[in-house]
């Protein structure tokens, strides 16, 4: 017994690792991570070295609880600036959109498959999410910097849907368990819905604020108040699960709540909280890709890729584009975000609730979602940062590279420790001085301290302490950077010509022989910009103004433009090979249309 134990161990280190060092594969060659880490777990099952793994019930349990790290660490690593950003169309994305995405993909299910539109509609709830794994590390390994506000749509979606897809997948379990057909959806259905998410709302800022006093008013051990946090939020997720709530909602908010409460230990939480997020990754992973059976695949391969390509270049695309029409998004962004929409692991775990339910069609659905999952990652994964750059959505970098590291001291709330390795090119080591309010304190230049007074100036190599307001380090971070690399259409991006934020906007209309509305001709350029942008302009967002197109070069820390470009030439929005619907009447037209030329018809 005590050998098979040796061994279970030895044989999960050596897989947890192989998807570890996996990881730079994904690094190096832009490979989907949450790809490399199923097909560990695959190679490794049944069908590969011969691994037998068929609890269904124990890969959902640690699942869900890999999940609920991996919400928490999400949403106390979202600032609530990006949050305030992009918070109505994610949400709306996130629970209209996984809804419409779930409904489409039933009635084409439906009709492939054979199956009652309710068990479709099943299949579209378990595929209906992204995965907020694999859309924040493709965006984060990538190498493309996206405008503010299309990168923040996708991190809060991918990070909010989660509780819309398991609440449908749950209920329409128990529809197909129970018999009956889509009418047994009824008000049961919304008003389940409504004490779902209420529940996880409420005991989310509950537990937050609890979480935040804790770490503020006890005194515990550095080493030991990373476990006891983690511990707390699971609790949280049980708890709110046992009462009727989502608790995939309540750990999300509360790690949303206490991570922008700029609490004292937050560098320790979220140095710990990064390697715990990346464990239950790859366990979860791992798990899944133990439990599936590839020799299964070959009756439902080519329906699944079918499957799949409908959801990619249909149902999402179609849900998406309706969801963001009252935010002022433009095609090529709404594309972007369609694209962005990859299936992972917890479209694989949703689909585990049909094979512990019993449901005749759970092995079906379960080898199904698998498929869906790998083309999804496949293709869209791997074609992200081309397609980002096709549709011409990234930014030029402010900044080249950056050495930075940020030391805990106590009360680290209102002042932080900063240390910078002074790198070749940048401005500190050509001449440029630090400003005193930084409290420049040490230099350590090839093993010697000194004071910043005695250093005289700045060598590469050398590591300067500071210690500074947490309002600053963006300001230094330019300082101590690399010079950024300038690609030969960086300059054209930002326009021909710089514009006074400060001027008159009904100026530059008469200058360029355009109308303003009514609303808007008092207002100054920044101004005018802001409101077009619905209030929260970044680097390198643009809006067309008449004939012209403004672009955000510099935004302050109150989010006002103080600096923007002028192109006279706009980037078109017609380089879509197929329409993109404007409103709901142009989508019923669109799939009318469509629906038409399949049948042969003028």
């Amino acid at each position: 017994m005590l050998d098979e134990l040796y061994i279970i161990i030895l044989v999960g280190t050596v897989l947890v690792l192989l998807a570890a060092f996996s990881s730079l594969l994904a690094s190096r060659f832009g490979t989907p991570l949450l790809l490399l880490f199923l097909s560990v777990g695959l190679f490794a099952g049944t069908d590969g070295l011969g691994l037998e793994f068929n609890d269904a019930a124990l890969a959902y349990f640690i699942g869900n609880l890999a999940l609920a790290v991996i919400l928490f660490d999400s949403g106390f690593q979202t600032p609530i600036a990006t949050f305030r950003q992009a918070a109505g169309p994610a949400i709306t994305l996130a629970t209209v959109g996984v809804m419409g995405t779930s409904l489409l993909f039933g009635l084409f299910a439906e009709w492939l498959l054979g199956v009652g539109l309710l068990e479709g509609m099943l299949l579209g709830a378990i595929v209906g999410s992204t995965d907020a794994a694999a859309v924040f590390f493709l965006l984060k390994t990538s190498g493309i910097i996206l405008r503010d506000r299309v990168k923040s749509l996708l991190e809060i979606e991918s990070g909010t849907n989660d509780p819309m897809a398991i609440f449908l997948t749950i209920a329409l379990v128990e529809a197909v368990r129970q018999g009956g057909g889509v009418e047994t959806l009824g008000a049961d259905v919304v008003l389940g819905f409504f004490e779902q998410m209420g529940l996880g709302l409420i005991l989310g800022l509950a537990g937050g604020y609890g979480i935040s006093f804790f770490i503020e008013k006890l005194s515990v051990d550095r080493g030991l108040l990373p476990i006891l946090i983690i511990a707390l939020a699971i609790a949280l997720f049980a708890l709110t699960g046992a009462i009727g709530g989502s608790g995939f909602l309540a750990v999300y908010v509360a790690g949303l709540y206490a991570g922008n409460r700029g609490l004292k230990r937050a560098a320790t939480l979220k140095r710990f909280q990064d390697g715990m997020t990346w464990l239950a990754q790859i366990v979860m992973f791992l798990i899944l890709g133990l439990l599936a059976t590839p020799r299964d695949f070959d009756t439902i391969l080519v329906p699944g890729i079918l499957l799949a390509l409908f959801l990619i270049f249909v149902a999402r695309p179609i849900a998406v584009s309706l969801c963001l029409i009252p935010f002022g998004f433009r095609r090529r962004e709404t594309v972007f975000v369609s694209w962005v929409g990859l299936r992972g692991a917890v479209s694989i775990l949703l689909a585990i609730l049909p094979i512990l339910a019993g449901l005749q069609v759970s092995g079906q659905f379960f080898n199904i979602a698998f498929v869906i999952v790998l083309t999804s990652l496949l293709l869209q994964g791997w074609t992200l940062a081309s397609v980002s750059r096709w549709l011409k959505l990234t930014v030029p970098k402010r900044i080249g590279p950056i050495e930075k590291y940020e030391l805990e001291l106590p009360g680290g709330a209102q002042h932080e420790l900063l240390s910078y390795r002074v790198v070749e090119g940048s401005p500190v080591a050509t001449g440029a001085r630090v400003p005193r309010w930084a409290r420049p304190s040490l230099v350590i230049r090839d093993g010697r301290s000194m004071r910043y007074q005695y250093a005289g100036r700045l060598q590469p190599g050398d590591y300067v302490f500071l210690f500074i307001s947490p309002r600053f380090p963006p300001l230094l971070d330019r300082l101590f950077a690399s010079p950024a690399p300038v690609a030969e259409d960086d300059e054209e991006f930002f326009g021909e010509f710089t514009i006074n934020p400060a001027s008159p906007a009904q100026s530059l209309a008469e200058a360029y022989g355009f109308q303003l509305p009514e609303e808007e001709r008092d207002l100054k350029v920044s101004e005018l910009i802001g409101k077009r942008l619905g209030g929260h302009p970044s680097y390198g967002d643009r809006t067309l103004v008449g004939t012209v197109e403004m672009i955000v070069r510099e935004t302050n820390e109150e989010g006002e433009v103080t600096s923007a470009g002028l192109s006279l030439t706009p980037t078109p929005d017609t380089f879509l090979p197929f329409p993109v619907p404007k409103g709901p009447k142009d989508a019923l037209d669109l799939l009318k249309k469509g629906a038409r030329r399949i049948l042969g018809k003028s």
